[in-house]
């Protein structure tokens, strides 16, 4: 995932932070409050602790399951020679040190990725062996200045080296702690003879993934990669959506449905068929109003577990730069806000888990409530 702030990455400055500086308010004791009886979501945290480290290292994840995440979730992306690796995107100008390295300099490209034209450099041109002499660096530097302290210090993980991290801190803190690999551009690398799949696939099962009843959900933004895994795992699937992105392998065939119409009823009934569940970013959940205050909860929740889905949200960030106005602390946009009230009034929505960057502060608003 990660249209929510694609465009926001771009555009992220000095300027732009105080120009967007949000008005000094209190605490939102007006937040919707969920019932006492309310189930706690599923605490996912988003790329790892990104809100404290760089997102998609191993320290990240680390983090994130000394906090106490349900799960974590690695974005997948292939190598020139097969091998799955955790990044957002296959671009990776923005996460690592790639520019400064002169002996990569000729394999910065353009090329077309879901419909649209994209400069830098592409996992998909370096052997894995190539992208180990790289290091990571923090991605929203100027909104986590704290966080550019570790940039340098970690490579790019692979799979396998995500799922034995997590395994080891099993062993260590005698609990299951679930895997949320998301596949990013599958029909892209199906088209370079990299297919994310069947790597994924069998990768999962020789480290004991193989049933439904594993800790482990495999989400995409795309439709028909979904339909091929549902065929070949029983591991849960789920379906991203966004509510003005069409999901990039249907357009391609002149579908040209955005997630708003799937997740209308009959759309989910589509998605029932071989999903477990939907991810949806919040505004599908709780749309804002012309002040960037949370309205009324849409009925996208109920109507999705009518179908026999579970809803995920996504993201959810600390910083006031992301919350509504109306739980904005202060004037800095890099500072944290009342995120309790947020996580609270999704909790009453009735969502079945969320992506956070800061799992650590979603705990702390839904398993510590008073």
């Amino acid at each position: 995932m990660g249209q929510d702030i694609a465009k926001f990455v771009v555009a992220l400055g000095v300027a732009l932070m105080a120009a967007c500086a949000p008005p000094s308010g209190a605490l939102s004791s007006d937040a919707p409050q969920p019932p006492p009886s309310a189930p706690v979501p599923l605490i996912i945290a988003h790329r790892g602790a990104s809100g404290e480290r760089p997102e998609h290292t191993i320290e990240a994840y680390e983090l994130a399951i000394a906090q106490g995440a349900d799960f974590i979730e690695p974005d997948l992306v292939m190598t020139k020679d097969g091998v799955l690796v955790a990044r957002h995107e296959n671009e990776i100008s923005g996460t690592t040190d790639v520019a400064d390295h002169p002996e990569f300099a000729a394999r910065r490209r353009t090329q077309i990725i879901d419909g649209e034209e994209v400069s830098g450099w592409f996992t998909e041109d370096f052997t894995l062996a190539e992208l180990k002499t790289l290091r990571a660096r923090e991605r929203l530097a100027q909104l986590r200045p704290a966080n550019r302290a570790f940039d340098g210090q970690e490579t790019i993980p692979t799979l396998e080296e995500v799922i034995q991290a997590v395994q080891a801190a099993e062993g260590r803190l005698g609990r299951r702690i679930g895997l949320y690999p998301e596949t990013k551009h599958p029909s892209h690398f199906a088209a370079l003879g990299l297919a994310l799949e069947p790597a994924l696939v069998a990768i999962l099962a020789r480290y004991g993934y193989a049933t439904a009843q594993d800790p482990v959900f495999i989400q995409s933004f795309e439709m028909e990669n979904l339909r091929r895994l549902n065929e070949a795992t029983p591991l849960r699937l789920i379906q991203l959506l966004a509510g003005e992105f069409a999901p990039p392998d249907r357009a391609a065939l002149g579908d040209a449905r955005m997630g708003a119409e799937w997740a209308r009823p009959e759309g989910l009934a589509e998605i029932a068929a071989y999903a477990d569940g939907i991810g949806v970013e919040k505004a599908m959940v709780i749309p804002r109003d012309a002040n960037s205050r949370l309205a009324g909860p849409s009925d996208l929740v109920r109507n999705a577990h009518a179908a026999r889905l579970l809803v995920h949200v996504w993201t959810f960030r600390s910083e006031n730069f992301f919350l509504p106005a109306s739980f904005q602390i202060g004037a800095e946009p890099q500072a944290k806000g009342d995120f309790a009230a947020e996580y609270r009034a999704f909790q009453a929505a009735g969502i079945d888990g969320l992506f956070s960057d800061q799992p650590a502060d979603a705990i702390a608003a839904l398993k510590a409530q008073p």
